[in-house]
């Protein structure tokens, strides 16, 4: 009578045990309990940045062990609530095993997901940069619209999302924009959406309704800790200061408060808007900076990995990651890992977790076979 249900919760049961091997949970245990002793020492506090950080490595440990050991109670509660109703043969409890192996197969999943991220930069906050390639008003309007698929894949998590600096373009969307993306694995999961993404439609700005090929970028970087040493010297920084751009209303600043950074040995720019103080601009864009010089310094340590590894270097930027055809079809498609889906217009309105789960599998088997 229960018989499928009772396989699920079998297959979860090995799951779950693999998923506790792959988090090393026991490891963390012995990890966690240092820690307490640690913080236990009267000392402790005398140096309050090593604190902080030791007391959330001890919160990130206990969340890497509670997660498990939650679920695992739960599978064993409901194993005992099936076995109890098919003792006593009650197929009213049919329907109250299902919803509750669902709910539990739910939660492993998100688990499982967890256990992909093992960058050490993937639980960190995102800045994500958006820009159009060629192609005018075309581009600048599919930059807008994927500007506003990644917030609203933001929304759906109850992500916090900060704009940082937005340029509207000329006719329409937008010539670039950045923003900072703070919640649990920020990075982890936005990172999959760094490349070049294509798009095939009929064009709503030309008259004769030809169908258009629109390319723009989306530029994904991790916040930069304050432990992580980039030096930005002043003699190699410009600085130009502008008005802040907008819609208009209240939120426009009336005075050249803006930044833009540009470091002279690299060509980096990067630029600051959202706050009406030109020196809070500046410290913010001067961390955009230092996020940019990080990631292009980790990005070279990959490359020359890679190099070695397969003796040719990858080709990150420039390279199409994605495609988006509205027309003559609908079908969005990752050319990295296969992962495609013809409900073009739930992918536009931010879900986009098909493609996240699958990027990164496919990057943890890219860099096992490596």
């Amino acid at each position: 009578m229960f018989e499928q249900e009772l396989a699920r919760f079998q297959d979860m049961v090995a799951r779950l045990a693999e998923l506790r091997r792959c988090l090393d949970v026991e490891g963390a245990r012995v990890e966690i309990a240092k820690l307490e002793q640690t913080a236990a020492a009267a000392d402790f506090w005398t140096n309050q940045e090593v604190a902080q950080k030791a007391l959330q490595k001890l919160k990130n440990l206990k969340t890497v062990v509670e997660g498990p050991e939650t679920l695992q109670q739960e599978l064993i509660d409901a194993q005992e609530l099936l076995e109890l109703a098919e003792d006593d043969g009650d197929e009213s409890m049919a329907g109250e095993i299902a919803t509750l192996a669902d709910d539990i197969e739910a939660k492993l999943h998100e688990l499982e997901l967890s256990s992909l991220f093992t960058d050490p930069r993937d639980e960190k906050h995102a800045i994500v940069n958006i820009h159009p390639g060629a192609g005018g008003t075309e581009s600048c309007d599919w930059a807008s619209m994927l500007y506003r698929m990644v917030a609203r894949w933001c929304e759906r998590h109850e992500y916090h999302v900060e704009v940082v600096d937005y340029q509207p373009g000329d006719e329409a969307g937008l010539k670039g924009a950045t923003i900072t993306v703070s919640g649990p694995y920020a990075y982890g999961h936005l990172k999959s959406e760094a490349g070049v993404h294509r798009l095939v439609r009929i064009s709503p700005f030309d008259a004769n309704k030809r169908r258009h090929t629109s390319f723009a970028a989306i530029e994904v970087l991790t916040e930069v800790d304050e432990d992580i040493q980039i030096e930005v010297r002043e003699e190699d920084l410009k600085m130009d200061v502008f008005r802040a751009s907008g819609p208009g209303g209240q939120k426009v600043n009336k005075t050249s408060s803006a930044v833009r950074l540009t470091h002279l040995p690299t060509g980096i720019v990067v630029a600051c808007q959202i706050e009406r103080s030109q020196h809070r601009n500046r410290e913010t864009a001067l961390q955009l900076l230092k996020a940019k010089l990080y990631d292009v310094e980790m990005k070279k340590m990959e490359a020359e990995l890679a190099a070695q590894r397969e003796g040719q270097m990858d080709v990150a930027w420039g390279s199409q990651i994605r495609s988006y055809v509205l027309q003559p079809y609908q079908l969005v498609k990752d050319h990295r890992t296969q992962a495609e889906t013809s409900d073009v217009n739930r992918v536009l309105d931010g879900d986009i977790d098909l493609f996240i789960e699958t990027y990164l599998k496919w990057n943890l088997e890219r860099k096992g076979r490596n």
